[in-house]
C-alpha cells in the first residue's frame, strides 16, 4: 500500500496539478523502506504523470483557435518557438518545479516522438529521484 501511496503521489506530482513526491519519498526512505524499490516505484509514476501531460499536448493544439482554449495562440507560438529553438534536450529540465511540467505539455503539443519523450524525461525523473534518495540516506 506504500509503494502504491507513493506511486499516485508521483504521478499527481507531474501533471499539471499541484503536488510534491520528493517528500514521501524522503520519508519513506528514512523509514526504512527499500531506497531502490522506492526509486522505481516514484519514477515510473511520475513519468507516467508526465507522459499524461504529453497526451494532452498531443490532443489539445487542434483546439486552439477556440476561444475557450486555455492558452492563448500568442502564448502557445511563443512556447513552440522555444521548443524549437531548444529541441527535445530540454525535456532534460522536465524535473524542474514550475517549468518541468509546462515543457513536457509543450513536448506534446510539438509533436515530439514519444520513445525520445520517455528517454529523456525517465532519465531527468529519474536522476532527481536518486539525488532525493542519496540526501535522505546520508542524513539516516
Amino acid at each position: 500500500m506504500v509503494y502504491l501511496g507513493l506511486f499516485a503521489a508521483a504521478l499527481i506530482a507531474a501533471t499539471l496539478l499541484p503536488a510534491q513526491s520528493e517528500a514521501a519519498l524522503a520519508a519513506l526512505i528514512v523509514e526504512g523502506y527499500n531506497p531502490w524499490a522506492l526509486i522505481a516505484v516514484a519514477s515510473v509514476g511520475n513519468v507516467l504523470g508526465s507522459t499524461i501531460n504529453w497526451w494532452l499536448g498531443r490532443k489539445l493544439t487542434r483546439f486552439s483557435g477556440r476561444r475557450w482554449f486555455p492558452v492563448k495562440p500568442a502564448a502557445l507560438t511563443r512556447a513552440q518557438a522555444w521548443y524549437v529553438r531548444y529541441g527535445h534536450w530540454s525535456l532534460l529540465l522536465s524535473w524542474v518545479p514550475i517549468i518541468g511540467d509546462p515543457l513536457t505539455l509543450a513536448a506534446g503539443a510539438m509533436g515530439e516522438r514519444l520513445r525520445v519523450f520517455l528517454l529523456l524525461v525517465g532519465v531527468a525523473k529519474t536522476v532527481r529521484y536518486l539525488v532525493v534518495a542519496a540526501i535522505a540516506l546520508r542524513y539516516l
